[in-house]
């Protein structure tokens, strides 16, 4: 059942009746925000996330289904099954912090295979759908770090600049099909995947974890609060509109004025 706060979208205007919409990453934080949002705008969610009882948790508060898959093994994401999709999400994603003379190749290539190949393998097998309906929207959750860089986070970094080079090629071959592709740039978002970011930037810095937050996480911003989940949910919901339909090759920043600088 889809919760009132979440229905109330349709009141905001943003109509996604019909449509059938894939969120990766859809079990919490942004990515379970977004599969709310969609599902109160009238859209069809399906969530593709590694945590199999979280995904049915999340599918079954919206209304949506749930297919439990480890994005890392590529040949398990051609295998996915995820139907016709119309709308993309692509949320994934996980941080390692740590200097790069430190940083596991390991761990850099699963974030590559999470962050920017599972994506292109994806957008791939749904954009031939999206072109013969004359209609796509592909909405990639970047970072505000796919548009500046931060020490420690080489793998994640490199991945989010990977991931907005992508979106602009979706968005310059899907135009003539009524395809957009755009990326959501949000700074720091209260979510299990911060808190974590907490707790590596405090080893790193040698900082209590209160510290990181208001001495590194929030300090080049010109709004000093993180941000929530909710928030980057309307931004994707409202680039899913028949309103942004003009807008598509584009980085939409919520950061609290970190990129202003």
């Amino acid at each position: 059942m889809v919760s009132t706060s979440v229905t109330a979208g349709q009141v905001a205007g943003v109509d996604l009746s019909g449509r059938r919409a894939v969120v990766t990453g859809g079990a919490s934080g942004i990515g379970r925000a977004c599969a709310r949002r969609l599902a109160g705008a009238g859209a069809r969610v399906l969530i593709l996330d590694v945590r199999e009882r979280e995904a049915r948790e999340a599918a079954g508060e919206v209304g949506g289904e749930a297919i439990t898959a480890d994005l890392t093994d590529l040949a398990a994401v051609d295998a996915l099954d995820c139907g016709e999709v119309d709308i993309l999400v692509n949320n994934a994603g996980f941080q390692h912090v740590a200097p790069i003379a430190e940083f596991p190749p390991e761990t850099f290539s699963a974030i590559m295979k999470i962050m920017v190949e599972a994506p292109f393998r994806l957008v791939r097998r749904a954009l031939p759908g999206m072109y013969a309906r004359g209609w796509g929207r592909v909405v990639n959750i970047s970072s505000v770090h796919g548009l500046r860089a931060s020490p420690y986070k080489v793998a994640y970094v490199t991945a989010k600049h990977a991931l907005e080079g992508m979106s602009k090629v979706i968005a310059l071959e899907g135009a003539e099909h009524g395809v957009t592709s755009n990326c959501v740039n949000p700074a720091y978002v209260r979510t299990p995947l911060v808190e974590e970011q907490i707790a590596g930037q405090a080893r790193v810095h040698g900082l209590a974890p209160e510290e990181v937050v208001e001495q590194v996480m929030l300090a080049p911003a010109a709004i000093r609060r993180l941000i929530e989940p909710g928030e980057v949910a309307e931004a994707v919901a409202y680039l899913c509109s028949p309103q942004a339909s003009m807008i598509t090759g584009a980085s939409l920043a919520i950061d609290g004025g970190w990129t202003a600088h």
